[in-house]
């Protein structure tokens, strides 16, 4: 079987030892070479023709940003899928720009002040380079454009669902930013956006989709009040769940339940969606890669919510919506492009 070609980039000398170290200990996996900043990776990426590049963010001469920027110009080779290595306490803007202009995964990277931390990221690193490598970067028509919101499906008067719960991992922020840019302001009911990423990267999510969105978009808090016209982001390593009282639905933020690959996890978070909804949820599950959202999406089946997933020809990885979508349960799939007059559709 051949080898997933890789390609370290870093400013940092160390780093790049570290993490050509991390990966090599994978036997899917073989380091190409390394680049010291983004110019160096531009030419290394022309000779060596990686599968993957492990992208720093914060470079000379051409930071990590850049180097998105120049790969849509590449031409006679193969575009590499990037995975960003990068700090969220300094550069979580910067990530999730990069990460919206087609970076797939990110990776925590730890302060200068702990470099040693960069031998616990193997596992990670190594699982994330693999499943970038396995995924298609689908080009997008822009969804917020306006020619996109003439088609949207006019709003329900009357909605049957109480809660929208959006999922989603792998070439998850893309997704998000091209549905929740479509929908309008006066959208009738609370929606709740989770997405696979770190810890220290879901406030500056939540930023860069409320400064794009009609919706109000914040990152969620203990005991937020949901409302129409309110999108919030679950706190990366955070489960998020619901409480409702007198009929509003109030945010819960906290490290319970155990058990969970991921956190937040989709499976809890629509399982509890299901139960303060009384079913009356409307789930909504993108590009990702694993199963997580199986089980809640089942629970949501059983209470009489409605399941949307992303089609495979849209999705960066068919996983998460895949699972779903092939027990049966869903009532509909549909592209990234579509997915939000389906979601009206459904609502």
């Amino acid at each position: 079987m051949k080898k997933i070609g890789v390609l370290v980039v870093d400013d940092s000398a160390f780093a790049r030892k570290v993490l050509r170290q991390v990966l090599s200990k994978s036997d899917r996996i073989e380091v190409l070479g390394t680049a010291h900043d983004g110019l160096d990776a531009l030419d290394r990426i022309m000779e060596l023709k990686p599968d993957v590049i492990t992208l720093d963010l914060m470079m000379p001469n051409l930071d990590g940003l850049g180097v998105l920027h120049a790969l849509k110009r590449l031409v006679g080779v193969p575009v590499p899928r990037v995975v960003l290595v990068s700090m969220s306490d300094t550069h979580g803007d910067l990530a999730i720009a990069a990460l919206r202009e087609g970076a797939l995964e990110i990776v925590q990277k730890p302060t200068s002040l702990a470099n040693d931390r960069l031998y616990e990221l193997g596992d990670e690193l190594t699982r994330k380079v693999e499943a970038a490598a396995a995924a298609r970067v689908p080009s997008l028509r822009r969804a917020g454009s306006r020619a996109y919101q003439a088609e949207r499906a006019p709003l329900p008067t009357a909605p049957r669902h109480d809660l929208v719960v959006i999922g989603a991992s792998t070439g998850g922020p893309q997704a998000v930013s091209s549905l929740l840019t479509a929908l309008p302001a006066d959208f009738p009911v609370p929606i709740a956006v989770l997405v696979h990423i770190p810890p220290g990267f879901s406030q500056s999510l939540a930023e860069h989709l409320d400064r794009d969105c009609q919706l109000t978009v914040v990152e969620a808090k203990d005991g937020l009040e949901l409302r129409p016209g309110l999108a919030i982001v679950a706190r990366a390593g955070m489960h998020l769940t619901f409480e409702r009282r007198d009929g509003i639905f109030h945010a819960r933020v906290g490290l319970a339940p155990e058990g969970y690959l991921h956190r937040p996890a989709l499976d809890v978070t629509l399982k509890s969606a299901a139960e303060a909804a009384r079913g009356r949820v409307l789930g909504v599950v993108l590009t990702g890669m694993g199963n997580d959202g199986l089980e809640g999406a089942r629970a949501t089946h059983r209470s009489g919510g409605t399941l949307l997933t992303q089609s495979e020809a849209s999705s960066v990885v068919y996983g998460m919506p895949r699972v779903v979508w092939e027990d049966g349960i869903a009532a509909a799939e549909a592209s990234i492009e579509d997915m939000p007059a389906l979601l009206l559709e459904h609502l």
